[in-house]
């Protein structure tokens, strides 16, 4: 099991030096990856009552920007999103940033998606909210597209190009994972994609719903050994006994990644987030 480090976006604040310190922190420790969550804008809840999302005092660095950054100070970091909200952004602009970052990294980019929920973000971006679930699997199919051949021409529901083509390539297929715990994501992520994020306790539903991917990829016609799962440990939301629990049931289940997640757990700077990430990981690994 790969065990990577949640960026803590929420706690983390934008001194450039302090994600540099988090990030080399965490990969000198031995973490395999970061994963990042994606908001674009945060919606104010002075006109909004009974508002319980993401705020406009909730601070998100924009993840394409962090990981290019992120891509100079480590050397063997994966950088993960943790989704990127795919439908609210062209897909043409997210393959070319994808393969930036895939480029100047060395092959280090995982892309994680999914279809969000905040309604408000999408209107702000002028995109439909209603369609975004059918936009998705369109996007995924143009992404690979665009990134296998320099030139390419589609004519899809959402999407038309006409003999373009990105420079420069990342010169590989990058991984796409789904985010969400949707009947469609799980079928979607056995159809056409190469992981699952699940955030959930490792239990009967959480294996019956691994069992389900599976059973999705082999009617695709699909090795369902190629498929990966992340699960996501948030470490302030159990007691620290039941960590090692929560890794070895997910290790069961088939889990072949692992994100721990130290926001929520009251610590008081980016310093204490780092600390706590180093101490924990061997423990983690020994569950």
């Amino acid at each position: 099991m790969r065990i990577g480090a949640v960026f803590p976006q929420l706690e983390i604040g934008s001194d450039p030096a302090v994600v540099r310190a988090w990030a080399e922190t965490v990969e000198s420790a031995g973490y395999t990856h970061a994963l990042a969550y994606d908001h674009v804008l945060g919606a104010s809840p002075e006109h909004r009552p009974g508002w319980t999302g993401y705020t406009d005092k909730s601070l998100f660095h924009e993840v394409f920007v962090l990981f290019g950054y992120l891509a100079a100070v480590t050397t063997e970091l994966e950088l993960v999103t943790g989704v990127v909200i795919l439908p609210q952004r062209q897909t043409a602009l997210v393959a070319k940033q994808a393969a930036e970052v895939d480029v100047l990294s060395g092959g280090r980019l995982r892309l994680g998606v999914g279809i969000g929920w905040n309604q408000v973000e999408y209107d702000a971006l002028g995109v439909p909210f209603k369609q975004r679930g059918a936009k998705l699997e369109e996007q995924v199919d143009l992404l690979r597209k665009l990134w296998a051949d320099p030139v390419i021409s589609y004519d899809g529901k959402f999407h038309q190009v006409e003999e373009a083509g990105l420079n420069p390539l990342p010169g590989r297929r990058i991984p796409i994972w789904f985010g969400g715990s949707a009947e469609a994501v799980l079928r979607r992520t056995g159809e056409i994609g190469d992981g699952w994020m699940p955030q959930s306790a490792p239990d009967d539903e959480a294996r019956a719903a691994v069992e389900r991917v599976r059973r999705y990829a082999v009617e695709a016609g699909r090795d369902p050994a190629g498929i990966g799962f992340e699960a996501r440990l948030g470490l302030g939301r159990l007691p620290d006994a039941d960590w090692p629990g929560f890794v070895r049931g997910w290790r069961e289940i088939g889990a072949t990644h692992l994100g721990v997640n130290t926001m929520g757990m009251g610590l008081k700077s980016p310093a204490d987030h780092a600390a706590v990430l180093r101490d924990v990981l061997p423990l983690l690994k020994e569950s």
